[in-house]
């Protein structure tokens, strides 16, 4: 059975994931990490898509992606292919890195941005079930976190040349106001239930 045409617009945005071949590791350290972020940068350049937020994660990988010009499709098979060819020649290895075809969930950012970047970035520290509650102790852990965009919108570390902070303005009119605001309701999702946008 074919699979069914993905329908792409322009200025449309999504969250888009995807996960390893049979659950397995699409990055085996911070080298891999750091290859497949400057893929991302690359799919910008190439594509002209806009990365507002994302988050790495061993087998797995998250991001929030505009597409100005309704390429999803050609943008994100391009950067999965460039990375597991990458990936593949770093390990000598062969053969697939992702399962299937990568999710994109088409969302509208004025009633999303609130509830799905932080969504995105709490990946490293929410337990498995998704409803559980967020141990507080697991907040140093998100704060030290590299692989996620998180730092950069609390004003913690400076963002790559491709990362769109431009969703800041739902947290506050100032780039500073809005990393504080951004950093409190954060800090105010440990110990709660998470909520997911989905």
């Amino acid at each position: 059975m074919a699979r069914p045409i993905r329908v792409e617009y322009e200025d449309a945005v999504y969250h888009v994931t995807a996960r390893g071949n049979e659950r397995r590791a699409i990055f085996r350290g911070d080298p891999d990490r750091e290859l497949f972020l400057v893929a991302v940068g690359q799919v910008c350049a190439r594509f002209g898509t806009v990365v507002h937020a994302y988050c790495l994660m061993p087998n797995h990988y998250h991001l929030i992606v505009r597409t100005p010009r309704a390429n999803l499709s050609r943008a994100i098979g391009w950067l999965q292919t460039a990375y597991t060819i990458r990936f593949n020649r770093r390990h000598r290895r062969t053969g697939h890195l992702v399962q299937g075809r990568f999710k994109a969930h088409l969302v509208e950012a004025d009633g999303y941005a609130q509830t799905l970047v932080p969504y995105i970035h709490l990946n490293p520290v929410r337990p498995r079930n998704k409803r559980a509650v967020v141990p507080p102790e697991r907040r140093g852990w998100l704060e030290r976190y590299p692989w996620s965009s998180h730092r950069a919108y609390a004003g913690r570390c400076r963002a790559p040349a491709w990362l769109s902070l431009d969703w800041l303005s739902y947290w506050g009119r100032t780039v500073r106001d809005a990393q504080r605001a951004y950093a409190r309701s954060m800090a105010g999702l440990f110990g709660v239930r998470a909520v997911s946008p989905f």
